[in-house]
């Protein structure tokens, strides 16, 4: 049995390698991005790979007897899932491989823009010495944090943010009262999230649901002096209407490492905003976060095409629909 590796941004693949191949399976790692490309490195094989290639139903249709298809991350965007459950093929992703690393960076963002960070590094840079250049400023202790999903992601930022003494929101409608409650969290409703919160981190997965869920409408809901954070996805955000919120000081600033359109354009309003922090959707890097995502995938692979039902798949109500 074949797996193949679409695309990769790592260094190598020698733990995925030694994993499948130990297994007695074979592995090819190619770097492709035409779909005809895909095709002819993916057509016979069981398993495919895959990180930023869009594998529709195109290239899906020309599979032979692919088993699954594995993503390396979490957002499966990229995937034409309906296509593959049509055709009895697991799709896949890597769920936990990144949680400490991405819950750290919102609790980056946070703390850098409640505290006004960049702005006080700024004015000290130009001479400015003293705290002028972030009045007002506010105590963390006591104030609110919403949380917009509350998955693995988000229970652990509000684990770790619970030692700052913070009161913690979270609107999910898929988790139930019980399960917050156990964490200190106060389960809501979007409404009283939006207008109770005084920061907003984004923590959902993108769905038709969840697209543009921060719009002007919820913009306008938010406290003034509310700081909205994504790590999540970036459609979840209507981001011109979020220009448009900063602009006219509807909310105070946002930290974001997501965007509508990867890369985000170097003339973005977004990159040349003092109350917004951008990064480069890197929340989720570390060398040790790499390392474990790459093992999973070669551990999901060995695991299916070994007749092994697949630990992460994402498409099981699907497969069932359409009779497998």
């Amino acid at each position: 049995m074949k797996a193949i590796i679409t695309d990769y941004q790592y260094e190598n693949v020698n733990q995925e390698k030694s994993l499948i191949e130990g297994a007695g399976y074979m592995l090819v790692a190619h770097t492709t991005s035409t779909p005809e490309e895909i095709i002819a490195a993916a057509s016979d094989a069981d398993a495919v790979i895959t990180q930023y290639c869009n594998i529709d139903e195109r290239i899906i249709s020309r599979l032979q007897h692919c088993r699954v298809i594995i993503k390396y991350g979490i957002g499966i965007n990229n995937i034409d899932v309906d296509a593959a459950s049509r055709r009895g093929i697991y799709v896949c992703n890597v769920p936990d491989y990144g949680v400490d690393e991405v819950s750290n960076h919102a609790i980056s963002l946070y703390f850098a823009l409640k505290k006004k960070l960049f702005t006080l590094a700024d004015a000290l840079r130009s001479g400015d010495w003293g705290y002028s250049s972030v009045v007002p400023l506010h105590r963390i202790a006591g104030s609110t944090l919403g949380l917009a999903g509350f998955g693995r992601i988000p229970q652990s930022v509000a684990k770790k943010m619970k030692g700052f003494d913070v009161h913690i929101l979270a609107y999910d409608p898929f988790c139930s009262a019980e399960k917050m409650s156990e964490m200190g969290v106060e389960k809501v409703e979007l409404s009283q999230l939006l207008e109770e919160s005084d920061s907003i981190s984004i923590h959902c997965p993108s769905t038709p649901e969840t697209h543009h869920m921060f719009n002007s409408d919820a913009f306008r809901a938010m406290k003034k002096t509310a700081f909205l954070i994504n790590t999540a996805r970036g459609d979840i955000i209507d981001e011109a209407a979020l220009i448009a919120a900063l602009e006219q000081n509807a909310i105070a600033g946002a930290g974001l490492d997501v965007f509508e359109r990867e890369p985000i354009s170097k003339d973005s309003p977004l990159l040349h905003m003092p109350n917004v922090i951008a990064t480069p959707h890197s929340a989720w890097y570390t060398e040790e976060s790499i390392k474990a995502l790459q093992r999973s995938v070669g551990e999901e692979v060995v695991r299916v095409l070994g007749g092994n039902p697949p630990l992460h798949p994402c498409n099981i109500a699907a497969l069932k629909k359409y009779g497998f």
